[in-house]
């Protein structure tokens, strides 16, 4: 689920705040070996009242294997092992009712399928309903709930929620706004490999928020952030070479990192593409080309600002 809460000068953004959203599967306990148990001796087990072998059977019909794909199939066996206590299962199936998947779309049902998971102590399903607090999905809108799950899950381990609590204390939002408090959750995130974290950090280390103003600092985070897949970081890599902050200013740099953005998806970095190319910066001045780039940003999402106006995302 992406989040997005604005808050002055910033564009807030959630991009791991449902870490299990995309039902990665890799990720969910025992995956590797209980996958790959054959179907019918999981059919065997299952008919044997084992919560284990219904999980299985649930996991097989989401990734089509040795099965058609059926993720309403999947969410059957899912209830059949929830209802035999396995916690997983209780995940997934929150996923399932949050994305629409072999059911009708209900976040009051993820919620509550979230809150099971989350108190037989599942920090994925901690943070999952945290952030269903923060954006009111589900539930009536709570920062300060919100708060309270994050921490939960940030205490278990969960990096997302981590980078969630430092979400929380830029924008205020159930706490008093603190950006130092921000910067000390976006490293211990960053520490647990979130990407999203990085590219935080590089946006405070640039604008000298909650720690000392940085441009190489925000640069190096940024490139670890990029070497991680976050789009956002390439934007701001891109905006860093076009005004020359921690680097040399190289407006080809800028369009390389812009164009990786784009070709991502990102809106901004398309509006940056044709900012370029309006102003012949890195390109051939082409004022079609800036035309193209910005209807594409148009149609992607709200066109961001000012090239070099750098969000924290």
């Amino acid at each position: 689920m992406t989040v997005r809460v604005p808050a002055q000068g910033f564009t807030a953004m959630r991009a791991t705040s449902i870490v299990s959203m995309t039902l990665a599967l890799s990720v969910l306990s025992g995956l590797g070996a209980r996958a790959e148990t054959a179907r019918s001796a999981s059919a065997t087990l299952a008919t044997g009242a084992s919560a284990a072998a219904m999980y299985n059977l649930g996991i097989l019909y989401i990734n089509g294997q040795g099965v058609k794909q059926d993720f309403g199939t999947a969410g059957r066996w899912f209830e059949k092992s929830a209802a035999g206590g396995d916690v997983d299962a209780m995940l997934n199936l929150g996923s399932l009712y949050y994305n629409g998947q072999g059911v009708k779309q209900d976040y009051a049902a993820a919620a509550a399928w979230f809150e099971k998971a989350a108190r037989a102590g599942n920090a994925e399903a901690m943070n999952n309903l945290g952030s269903l607090y923060d954006a009111g999905q589900g539930v009536a809108q709570d920062y300060a709930a919100a708060r309270s799950w994050y921490e939960k899950a940030a205490a278990a381990g969960a990096a997302s929620a981590m980078y969630n609590l430092g979400l929380l204390y830029t924008n205020g939002q159930g706490v008093g706004q603190d950006y130092g408090a921000a910067a000390s959750w976006f490293g211990k995130a960053a520490a647990g490999g979130n990407v999203d974290a990085m590219n935080a950090l590089g946006s405070l280390h640039l604008n000298g928020l909650g720690v000392k103003p940085d441009a190489p600092a925000a640069r190096r985070w940024f490139e670890k952030a990029v070497a991680g897949g976050n789009v956002d970081a390439m934007n701001n890599l891109g905006s860093l070479y076009l005004n020359g902050q921690g680097v040399k200013p190289d407006d080809a740099a800028a369009r390389r990192w812009f164009e990786k953005a784009a070709a991502a998806g990102h809106a901004e970095a398309m509006n940056n593409l044709g900012f370029l190319y309006l102003n012949g910066r890195g390109v051939k001045q082409d004022f079609d080309a800036a035309r193209r780039w910005f209807e594409k940003a148009a149609g992607g999402a709200a066109a961001a600002g000012v090239p070099g106006d750098i969000a924290l995302r």
